[in-house]
């Protein structure tokens, strides 16, 4: 059985009650699950929430919540991969065999089904532990920089800045949205960014991290820009 696993706690400190605040229409974890349930290959999706109010909408939305996320796992240092665990060891206790397991993240609203299909497809062509979203830098990080002590500017970098950016070699950095990965690989804790994983590229114009409130307000720009040229 392949599963589409979302972590969504309550106690979203920045954004509060971040995994259902209305976005565009939808309570964001609406926009996660209803990709989940489009891709047409997984079989079931799983919230993984301590809360009643979460668990609720989430079910509205057409996902599962069979049992509630214990206290512990759902403070402010409480790891993901661990959420996972958790979810497949209850899983199978259950009687469920997973024989893939996608993390997908409450707030990723970029997120389509055919970004999930495409993720498993690479997970089962490369017979890798994990595939996961991933998107390029838009500016050389070679060429960043860093504020020093005395408020000056200095480079992280100091050798590449007369490089042309041509010449520079692209950088990537995980989109937080989705993560396939075997049961095998989510159970034993293996680290996802190891050479046992392979990239999901996605285009910038979809990946927005949503944790501050700027945040939001650029997503919902990105978004509403995304549908509004659909619509030409």
């Amino acid at each position: 059985m392949r599963l589409a696993i979302i972590p969504a706690r309550g106690g979203s400190k920045r954004i509060p009650r971040k995994n259902i605040r209305e976005f565009c229409g939808k309570p964001m974890i609406a926009w996660s699950i209803e990709a989940a349930l489009d891709s047409g290959c997984i079989d079931q999706v799983i919230v993984s929430t301590d809360d009643k109010e979460i668990a609720k909408v989430a079910i509205k939305h057409g996902a599962d919540v069979p049992f509630m996320r214990p206290a512990d796992l759902a403070d402010d240092y409480s790891g993901t991969t661990a959420v996972i665990q958790h979810t497949t060891q209850r899983l199978i206790a259950d009687g469920v065999t997973p024989t893939q397991i996608c993390c997908l993240y409450a707030t990723a609203p970029f997120v389509t089904g055919n970004d999930l299909k495409r993720g498993l497809e690479v997970l089962l062509s490369t017979n890798a532990a994990y595939a996961f979203s991933v998107t390029t830098y838009s500016f050389p990080i070679q060429r960043a920089l860093r504020l020093t002590n005395a408020g000056r500017i200095s480079m992280f970098q100091a050798e590449y800045a007369d490089t042309r950016s041509q010449d520079l070699e692209e950088a990537c950095h995980d989109a937080g949205q989705f993560y396939w990965g075997t049961p095998e690989a989510w159970l034993s804790a293996a680290p996802i960014y190891a050479n046992h994983s392979v990239p999901v590229m996605l285009p910038r114009y979809r990946v927005q991290d949503i944790d501050t409130l700027e945040d939001w307000e650029h997503a919902v720009c990105m978004f509403e820009a995304i549908r509004l040229h659909a619509k030409v």
